[in-house]
């Protein structure tokens, strides 16, 4: 793969990586109410799902994927109800946002690690993502490491996007000021995960 097919390539991983949704709202909830080390882990396990959908759509599943529609509702399925029980849990403030800054709990670096890998993986919209733009360029990676790079680079430039967001929001000058509006925050991040969930039914 060049230079010249490379910068598209990145351009549209970085895009993608950039836009709103349940991803960034879950990293943000681990970098707040865990600390920066529960912001990395769920940042760069969501990186292991987008490489995991990278490397299927490599390896040509994507395309057994497209032809059978019931598999990929099923996924959309799945994805919609875990977006809607990570939304009404934070409604509930139940272990959410508020009450572990109030508390000072810690959420473990493996739960935080859980939650990123499955919002990637149960996440359609992903799925979709790869199978509609990602695959135009699967076609320019003949060789393995052109192969290699198609793959590394989304899954790169997903976890470094969320390295800066984890990085920003962990500060404790953001964690200060956003204290006193945490129950704000988990029940507007509830109202967005339920609203993605419905959205997803929607669009199946």
């Amino acid at each position: 793969m060049t230079l010249t097919h490379w910068l598209p390539f990145f351009t549209i991983c970085l895009l993608g990586a950039m836009s709103p949704g349940p991803s960034l709202a879950i990293v943000a909830r681990h970098a707040l109410a865990g600390n920066r080390l529960n912001g990395l882990a769920a940042a760069w396990a969501h990186a292991c799902g987008i490489a995991f959908y990278a490397f299927i759509t490599m390896s040509g599943l994507a395309i057994i994927l497209r032809q059978h529609p019931t598999l990929f509702q099923a996924i959309s399925y799945a994805g919609a109800i875990y977006l809607a029980y990570l939304g009404f849990r934070a409604l509930r403030s139940q272990n959410g946002l508020a009450a572990k800054l109030e508390s000072g709990q810690q959420t473990s670096v493996l739960q935080s690690a859980r939650e990123g890998a499955l919002i990637s993986l149960l996440n359609p919209k992903i799925a979709l993502f790869f199978i509609a733009l990602f695959s135009q360029f699967v076609a320019l990676g003949h060789e393995i490491t052109g192969r290699i790079i198609i793959v590394a680079t989304p899954a790169v430039v997903d976890g470094l996007w969320y390295s800066l967001v984890t990085l920003l929001l962990s500060s404790a000058h953001v964690v200060d000021r956003i204290r006193s509006k945490a129950v704000m925050v988990d029940r507007l991040s509830g109202i967005v995960l339920i609203l993605l969930a419905v959205r997803v039914l929607f669009v199946i």
